[in-house]
Formats: structure tokens, sequence, C-alpha cells
């Protein structure tokens, strides 16, 4: 439960969630994952970390990443349209962060669209900078995406 936010609860995807979660991908992303991606990371990839935030019962968040030796790759995180604006991702991410802190991760790293400078700026406030580009990125429109890191995790809200 979140005080800022009467009513959010973060908790690890299950497969009830999926019907969910591929629908805040499918609104939020030109190229959405296909359902048997979030399957397999939900069931088969023991490097896969999947969390929800819920909402009053519905799924209004979602994040996968992988974690690897002692880095947690952001591969994918959304918050429903109707939803955003409100921090409800960036709580998400920190605790995202802070289970996989716990786990021994001291870093995070992930891609980001060149255009969408609103996650961009969240990502700052945590801490992430700009490692570098990776040209034509993402096939719908060629656009360039931006690589961002965090190395440590110590200085995250609740670390």
């Amino acid at each position: 439960m979140d005080a800022s936010t009467p009513g959010l609860f973060i908790r690890k995807m299950i497969a009830h969630d999926l019907e969910q979660v591929i629908a805040i991908d499918q609104v939020s992303f030109s190229l959405p994952w296909p359902q048997r991606s979030f399957q397999f990371e939900l069931t088969d990839n023991l490097a896969s970390r999947c969390w929800v935030a819920e909402l009053d019962g519905r799924i209004v968040a979602m994040i996968v990443s992988w974690f690897i030796i002692d880095e947690l790759h952001v591969a994918t995180i959304a918050t429903h349209p109707e939803f955003r604006g409100r921090g409800i991702g960036k709580k998400l991410l920190i605790h995202a962060l802070l289970s996989a802190k716990k786990e021994g991760a001291v870093k995070s790293f992930l891609e980001v669209r060149a255009s969408n400078v609103v996650a961009q700026s969240m990502y700052r406030t945590l801490g992430f900078v700009e490692d570098g580009r990776r040209k034509e990125y993402y096939k719908d429109n060629n656009e360039d995406a931006i690589l961002m890191s965090l190395n440590g995790l110590d200085h995250l809200p609740g670390a």
C-alpha cells in the first residue's frame, strides 16, 4: 500500500494478470510484446522479475526486468494511459530496483525511445544517466534508443 496513492499495491505479476498487462502494453507501445513473450517471462525465464501495480483491484502498471549477475535490465515498463502522471510508474520502478538490490544488484540499465522525454525525465530523477544511443533501434519507425544506466542503488528512496 502507498500512502500517497491510496489503494495502490505493488506485487509480483501472476498468470491471472496477463490479460490486463498485455492490454497496457498494447495501448502504450507501437511495438507491443506478443502474449507468448509475457508468458515466457512469467513462467520460464529465471532471470525475469515481473511486477504489477494494482489500484483498487485493477492492474494499472507493469514492469518486466531481468536480473543478471549484479545488474537489473529494465526490459519494459508501462502505466495505463488513464493513470499516467501520478507517479505510479516511478514507484513501480523504485520497487523493482530495491527488490533487485536485495538480491545483489548494484546497477541498472535500460533503453528508451529518443522521443520519450517524459520517461527519460523520470529516469533522470532516479539518477539514471545517458550512456549512448542505439541507432535505428525501434523497427516501426527506425527511431534511436537512448541507453541509460544507474550505477549504485543506495540513493533510491527507501534504500
